[in-house]
């Protein structure tokens, strides 16, 4: 296997990438030897190899500005680069985070309409920007759920029933909120088993349930036919109905989660509004409430704190809510992207938005009925704005989802989500958005036809792929419990 230069094969002693101007301060006395590290050979190299060897290696990335990102429930859809420019007006990107009110008017007048805006799109009444990403914005919400109850003077409400085909976050969420889970099974349709569902909350358990999780469109892709029935039970046993948001972008402007009867839900902006996705983020996880919920929502909260008169804007400002489970984050938000789904919903408007969640449904059903009749779709029925297919083929032992996923990066493509959710076996999870064109899509049918030819006729071909990408096949456990942080015991290796 080859290996792109680095910049320490490329250090020559003497040459110097920075070019320092002259002190304008007294010279300091040289750091004591004790505190230097002379072990540490850090490369000597010309601005221009710098700025080669991480151009080269930017390039070798694969990212939604190069190619289709099928990332099933993850909504990795493009984002518009007038996002960007707005992120960038001075009066936003230069505002510091501890100015005064008085002083970032524009910025609290741009959250407290976004606020309004997500609580349009919900059906909710009230929507904090505090959360920083999507699971965050579950905690949030589950944290207002506890403290509800307990305000009410139920604390045995301690457990909060989970679908089995949930985001891993759910679970996670509601053990890090000091609750309990109870999961619950699908039938054989792929929606929450609604027997199940009743049995428990007509049972035993019923003035311990705290509330319900869950996502819709499922993360199988599927809109709950059950949905009313299921928020009725859960609130006719006491508890809360809250809604993972992370699939929204199959519902904007067709329906209102908040309509249906939900209590919570959080948005992932990075998701359905396209602010920038993956890296580690930042990301923002809004979470709106109704009624109930909202003397709960976390603070800083903004507000009106002064109306407004004909000849006078409002004067907005941060409030704390009456029983606000109080700060999650520093400052107010991730605003950078605020700005981004604040432009973005601005361009696009009520019904821009749902031509989006009517496109991102239309792409997901185009690619799900062009691939049936070659891989086996366990839920083969309308879907959202994604769905769920097996990668393994018959009479093929070795071929797993893992090998087609691997061989789809040779057609130019980055892998869907693999092995989810965890009740499909062999789970190849795609969404293709709204963003992208037919051509495309068909484009990605045929790469994904030609795998599945050559799973039958040539299985070691995929067995040993990827074979046109930088690095080829990575022992992906191996590298995820021995990390190399330093290219130099890579470069011993190679």
């Amino acid at each position: 296997m080859t290996h792109e230069p680095t910049i320490y094969e490329l250090s020559q002693p003497g040459r110097i990438g920075a070019n320092l101007p002259s002190l304008d301060v007294p010279k300091a006395d040289p750091l004591p030897a004790d505190l230097l590290r002379t072990e540490l050979k850090l490369p000597e190299v010309s601005e221009l190899e710098v700025i080669r060897h991480f151009v080269r290696l930017s390039q070798l990335n694969y990212a939604i500005d190069k190619g289709f990102y099928p990332l099933g429930s993850c909504t990795m859809k493009y984002n518009p680069r007038i996002n960007e420019d707005v992120a960038r007006y001075e009066g936003f990107a230069g505002l510091h985070p501890l100015t005064d009110g008085e002083g970032a008017q524009g910025a609290l007048a741009l959250m407290y309409q976004l606020q309004q805006w997500l609580a349009e799109v919900s059906g909710l009444d009230s929507v904090s920007l505090h959360p920083a990403a999507g699971a965050h914005g579950e905690f949030a919400g589950i944290l207002m759920i506890r403290k509800y109850h307990i305000d009410r003077g139920e604390p045995q409400r301690t457990k909060i029933l989970v679908p089995n085909s949930a985001h891993g976050t759910n679970p996670a969420t509601v053990t890090m909120a000091g609750l309990s889970v109870i999961e619950l099974p699908a039938d054989d349709k792929g929606d929450v088993d609604i027997e199940a569902l009743k049995k428990i909350c007509e049972g035993p358990e019923r003035d311990t349930i705290a509330g319900m999780m869950i996502t819709v469109p499922s993360t199988l892709g599927l809109f709950e036919r059950g949905i009313l029935k299921i928020i009725e039970l859960v609130h006719d046993a006491g508890g809360l109905m809250y809604m993972d948001g992370a699939n929204m972008n199959a519902l904007m402007g067709v329906v209102k989660p908040g309509k249906l009867g939900f209590d919570v839900m959080h948005y992932n902006l990075h998701k359905t509004f396209s602010t920038p996705h993956g890296g580690g983020g930042p990301g923002s996880g809004a979470v709106g409430v109704n009624e109930k919920l909202k003397p709960f929502l976390p603070a800083p909260h903004v507000d009106i704190i002064e109306p407004g008169t004909d000849d006078e804007a409002p004067l907005y400002g941060f409030v704390t809510p009456e029983k606000s489970i109080g700060r999650l984050k520093a400052f107010h938000g991730n605003f950078g992207m605020h700005t981004r789904a604040y432009a973005y919903i601005r361009a696009y408007g009520g019904e821009g938005l749902h031509q989006v969640s009517r496109h991102a449904v239309l792409n997901a059903n185009y690619i799900r009925v062009g691939l049936s009749d070659t891989y086996t779709v366990p839920y083969d029925r309308a879907c959202g704005h994604e769905f769920v297919l097996e990668g393994h083929f018959e009479g093929v032992d070795k071929v797993h989802a893992l090998d087609i996923s691997k061989r789809l990066m040779d057609y130019g493509y980055h892998p869907p989500t693999n092995y989810f959710p965890l009740i499909v076996p062999e789970a190849l999870l795609i969404e293709p958005t709204e963003t992208e064109t037919k051509e495309t899509l068909d484009q990605f049918i045929t790469a994904m036809k030609k795998i599945a030819q050559e799973a039958k006729e040539n299985p070691e071909l995929l067995l040993s792929a990827p074979h046109k990408t930088p690095v080829s096949r990575l022992d992906e456990v191996r590298a995820a419990k021995q990390l190399v942080l330093c290219c130099a015991p890579l470069l011993k290796d190679s």
